[in-house]
């Protein structure tokens, strides 16, 4: 069966970049089976209802700027799942949420950077959701759990954010991570590995540095919903964590 994944996609760039973590991405899916399917959660696409992307083929949108040329040359044309968007629509009424089908919404970069890096030929179907920050975490999990049943018919679900992920604090000179952003990714690691949802939903309150290291709870929830769809094995497995411009973090966890 799939697992779900939770990945950081960094910056823009990361779909250029070559380094351990992107090392990392294009190896990784040499040790899973295929999907026939890949269901993606992006902190950049967040809305308050419910959105399940009903496209025939993905454009990207560029939501940035002042970055290099080349970055805007990048394309991810992989063709939608009618029939999945309306199997998940259905699926989330079970949990008491009501989502409503977009036929326009394009990949931004927190879905296509991972994306180009792991499946570069964008032969795999790929269906979308919004996230909405103002579900509890405890929604957030439900929705997860409700994912998490499309794992057996091998779709494999990504959780795209970032555990520390503040541009206000990315110091792009600093070679080495600064420790505060060091001491919130072992505080996740502990409560990831004891499965202590209690902690993990109350990380702003609870977390040491939680404001400085995810000032946006939108990149810390792809976290929470690809936990919830491991929730029936509850079986963590740490894949990868390197830093770039001093804090910003570059995490991979799989849950089985």
């Amino acid at each position: 069966m799939m697992p779900s994944l939770f990945l950081s996609h960094g910056t823009p760039l990361l779909a250029l970049e070559e380094n351990s973590y992107t090392e990392f991405l294009k190896g990784y899916i040499k040790e899973i089976e295929k999907p026939t399917a890949i269901v993606i959660l992006s902190a950049h696409w967040e809305s308050n209802e419910q959105l399940v992307s009903a496209v025939k083929k993905h454009e990207v949108i560029y939501d940035y700027f002042d970055l290099p040329e080349e970055i805007f040359q990048v394309t991810y044309p992989a063709s939608g799942s009618l029939e999945l968007s309306d199997k998940i629509l259905t699926l989330l009424s079970r949990v008491g949420v009501w989502g409503e089908l977009d036929e326009r919404r394009p990949l931004d970069h927190g879905a296509w950077g991972p994306l180009h890096l792991m499946y570069p030929k964008a032969e795999i179907p790929i269906v979308s959701l919004s996230i909405s920050p103002e579900l509890p975490f405890e929604k957030q999990y439900e929705i997860g759990k409700m994912l998490g049943g499309l794992k057996r018919n091998n779709v494999l679900i990504i959780g795209s954010g970032g555990l520390v992920h503040n541009f206000n604090q990315v110091q792009p000179e600093l070679l080495v991570a600064e420790g505060w952003a060091i001491r919130f990714e072992n505080w996740v690691e502990e409560q990831i590995m004891k499965w202590d949802l209690e902690t993990l939903f109350n990380y702003e309150q609870m977390g040491p540095y939680s404001s400085e290291a995810v000032p946006s709870k939108g990149h810390f929830i792809p976290l929470i919903i690809a936990m919830g769809a491991g929730d029936s094995n509850k079986s963590p497995k740490f894949l990868h964590r390197t830093f770039q411009y001093g804090n910003l973090s570059l995490t991979a966890w799989e849950f089985a």
